[in-house]
């Protein structure tokens, strides 16, 4: 699947089928988030991929706005470090990751956005770093309909040179 294609097509996905995720599939989600660029190439960000089925019940009940994580194959635990870019920088890598996985016919959503305090503990993430999100990924449970997507037409959003001058294509 070629970069706009994915984007063009990429769904949330919050209901999965009772399938692994093969070894090779995380590893390439995983070197997608790496080798995303970053400010001054700080790379602020450490990834706990969960697989065990009671870690990841745990998570879901942990997460206000994710409780399907509990019903995820796997899941990815995005921790950053207390940098002024790590959110940007961080944001950055999950949608290089989520892209990765939709093109391997996977499914993934963005749980949270900070404030994820209740999952240190679990997973003994150390206090001077944050848990930024959490990726729940795995095989839509469902047809997903690839593209279909409500957004606003291109033309109430991109404008050329000035503010509310629309924009034009060069043909």
């Amino acid at each position: 699947m070629d970069v706009f294609e994915a984007v063009r097509t990429l769904l949330a996905v919050r209901d999965y089928q009772d399938k692994p995720v093969p070894e090779e599939s995380v590893r390439r989600i995983l070197e997608a988030g790496r080798l995303t660029g970053s400010a001054t190439n700080g790379q602020p960000w450490h990834f706990i991929v969960v697989r065990d089925a009671d870690k990841l019940l745990q998570l879901g009940s942990l997460l206000r706005s994710g409780p399907y994580v509990a019903m995820a194959p796997m899941a990815i635990v995005v921790v950053i470090d207390d940098t002024p870019y790590a959110i940007s920088d961080a944001s950055r890598a999950i949608q290089s990751m989520m892209l990765t996985a939709w093109a391997e016919c996977l499914g993934s959503n963005w749980v949270g956005f900070g404030g994820l305090e209740a999952v240190k503990p679990l997973l003994s993430i150390p206090n001077e770093v944050d848990v930024f999100s959490v990726i729940p990924i795995g095989y839509p449970k469902d047809k997903t309909g690839r593209g279909r997507k409500k957004r606003k037409d291109l033309s109430e959003i991109a404008y050329q040179e000035l503010w509310k001058q629309p924009f034009h294509a060069e043909q």
